[in-house]
């Protein structure tokens, strides 16, 4: 059997194997060290030289002036993206919430993750590699007030890798960068940029990622997106007006916020995706509209019905955006309309097929041209007047309009501005949660129903209150859809003067965790009747070290002397569920795969996926008749302690007894 390697990937190993393979003459060997006993120490690298003249009609090297952009440690800040780490998550069942919301159940397909996320999108990477629809993050905006975690680049290689993921004495992975410190910006780019590199490995090729983020880091923060998902891939800013500038501004005041909005790779998207919202009244007009064209009658006309419509459009031109306004209109049949010029757009005249004039269907003379033709050509103009879907005035004096019904353009294209003076706080107010400045629950709710699918998976790796797993839950009750979340965020401490530590919070993440529940037990109560198979729970999961000792990544160091320490290979303190959840880390298994458990002879063995996809068992005793059921199961993967066979005959006949009954399981052991 394999062994388990129970430590995530080096990222910067898989990219050397990669261009080992695409360029073979650029591998050479150099001295990287001397042992004890002074022999030099050789390993296989990279020539630069070579690998640039490959890639590159002319080698960039030297001092020579170019485009880039760079800043102190950036190299590092990349080490820290690359480097791996030997950390796991482990499941806390009590304060995890069911489907159904129940407490403690572990059911749920969302998941809400405990601790620095450099480190948990570190162990992401294999189980949710090109998974993630969409990732929405609202990082520390660096406004010399605010925290951002501190990944100590003046340490070694070596030591960042041993220390990688720790918190410090206290604790706590979060220093305030004040203006005053001289690495103010730079401090904020080693955040932010290894963060992105690894989020981008999560994505979907359709997929997409919004930040949202002030004045302060906008233009380093648009500088690090093209830098690593490509400038080609910008899909554009949107601003978003909250209509209240800042009262302690030192120059302009600001009103607004940027969102950043890239792709994954802009032609998978683009073809995947419209880039459009929903109308958000349209319904609300069809409706009324409908209302109002149920009364005609002979005392009141469809003249009537038009003018009453125009005067509720215009009591809700704060509601309505330009793009719904214009449809103001209603049709002999009761449909809402627009008219719309059907002349040619391009300043160039059309082909001479364009300049067919259309008849007057009562006049029977034909109406005036567009200087410059028609938009469409004579086949589509037939296909129009056929469905009625020309307007013409009372005579032929009159150039005809498109029709254009609202029923069939219920959706806009997604516009660079958002206007929005709100905020949650009263809503968070009422569900008892302390937050100040949260995103706002119906914006995200715009965005993820814009860009997403029914079914796509949303992580927020600053997930602070959980307002974008708020707003997952409620789209779901609305379309029915079966979104899934996951929050990540690290247990910031929260000072005890705050009014959150006053009502009980000692933590962000405490914070989280509750809205989360408050909020799907509020959908539930208000949605009785259709929330029954509406996901509102979520599995806790806390990053920790991993649940191996030392012995198990590095044997050669065991000693005669240390031997008795290491009879185990699993720390003293780690449950099964603790080892299942690694294991299903190191094979890529979704963490909110269905886990079910039975037991065989007295041995407890989970069964986790569909269709027996990964089966393991971590007590001992394991005999041959308990592998024999397990392997008549015929697994994908079956994962066995290597302490847990009953005796040296059950380790000898297991690998005969998965030939005979399952050849194609793969067999880890641990």
């Amino acid at each position: 059997m394999d062994k388990l390697n129970m430590k995530t990937a080096n990222i910067a190993d898989e990219n050397f194997k990669k261009l080992s393979a695409m360029f073979p003459n650029a591998v050479t060997e150099t001295i990287t060290g001397y042992d004890e006993e002074g022999n030099a120490i050789i390993e296989h690298c990279i020539d630069k030289d070579i690998l640039m003249q490959e890639i590159n009609c002319k080698v960039v090297d030297g001092k020579e002036e170019r485009y880039q952009f760079t800043w102190p440690d950036k190299r590092k800040a990349i080490l820290a993206a690359n480097s791996p780490i030997s950390e796991t998550l482990r499941p806390c069942k009590e304060e995890s919430v069911g489907k159904d919301g129940t407490p403690g159940a572990f059911d749920s397909e969302n998941l809400y993750i405990e601790g620095d996320n450099l480190d948990v999108l570190k162990l992401l990477q294999e189980t949710y590699l090109g998974k993630i629809k969409m990732i929405y993050i609202d990082p520390p905006y660096n406004t010399g007030n605010d925290f951002v975690y501190e990944d100590d680049f003046s340490e070694t290689t070596d030591e960042y890798l041993e220390k990688s993921g720790q918190f410090d004495k206290d604790g706590n992975r979060l220093v305030q960068n004040t203006e005053s410190n001289g690495r103010f910006h730079t401090d904020w780019l080693n955040m932010i940029y290894p963060r992105l590199k690894l989020a981008r490995n999560l994505l979907t090729d359709d997929g997409v990622i919004l930040i949202n983020m002030d004045e302060n880091e906008i233009t380093n923060l648009q500088k690090i997106c093209n830098e690593v998902f490509g400038e080609k891939n910008d899909l554009g800013t949107i601003i978003w007006d909250k209509r209240n500038p800042k009262g302690d501004s030192r120059g302009i005041s600001y009103q607004h916020e940027n969102i950043l909005v890239y792709a994954k790779d802009y032609f998978t998207f683009t073809t995947k995706c419209k880039l459009q919202r929903p109308k958000k009244n349209a319904k609300a007009m069809l409706d009324k509209a409908a209302q109002l064209f149920s009364k005609i009658s002979p005392n009141y006309t469809l003249e009537n019905c038009n003018s009453d419509f125009n005067e509720w459009i215009k009591s809700k031109k704060t509601e309505l955006s330009g793009g719904e306004a214009a449809y103001n209109k209603i049709d002999e049949e009761g449909n809402v309309y627009r008219p719309v010029s059907m002349a040619w757009p391009n300043k160039k005249k059309a082909p001479d097929e364009y300049f067919i004039p259309l008849i007057h269907p009562i006049t029977k003379k034909p109406c005036p041209l567009p200087e410059r033709g028609w938009r469409n050509p004579p086949k589509t103009m037939e296909e129009l007047l056929s469905k009625n879907l020309i307007l013409f005035g009372k005579d032929e004096t009159t150039q005809p309009n498109r029709k254009y019904l609202l029923k069939e353009n219920m959706y806009e294209n997604i516009p660079s501005m958002i206007y929005y003076g709100g905020s949650d706080t009263d809503m968070l107010s009422e569900m008892k949660i302390p937050f100040d400045t949260p995103k706002v629950v119906d914006i995200c709710i715009e965005h993820i129903k814009a860009l997403t699918n029914s079914d796509s998976i949303i992580l927020d790796f600053f997930a602070g209150s959980s307002t974008t797993a708020h707003a997952v839950l409620k789209l779901n009750e609305i379309d029915e859809g079966k979104r899934k979340f996951i929050m990540v965020q690290v247990p910031q401490k929260i000072n005890e003067d705050d009014e959150a530590y006053k009502a009980g919070f000692k933590n962000l993440c405490e914070i989280g965790k509750e809205r989360i529940r408050r909020a799907g037990a509020k959908i539930r109560e208000e949605n009785a009747l259709t929330a029954g198979d509406l996901d509102t729970g979520f599995r806790v999961l806390k990053l920790d070290s991993t649940n191996m000792k030392d012995v198990y990544y590095n044997p050669e160091e065991v000693t005669q002397s240390t031997l008795d320490g290491f009879i185990d290979n699993i720390k003293g303190d780690r449950t099964n569920e603790d080892l299942l959840f690694q294991t299903m880390l190191e094979l890529g298994v979704p963490l909110s795969s269905k886990i079910t458990t039975e037991k065989i002879n007295g041995v407890t063995v989970y069964n986790v996926g569909e269709e027996n996809f990964l089966i393991a068992t971590y007590d001992s005793g394991v005999t041959d008749e308990i592998v024999t059921k397990i392997a008549k199961k015929q697994p994908y993967y079956f994962v066995v302690r290597d302490s847990s066979m009953d005796n040296d005959a059950v380790a000898a006949n297991f690998e005969q007894i998965f030939k005979t009954y399952s050849p194609d399981t793969k067999r880890k052991v641990l």
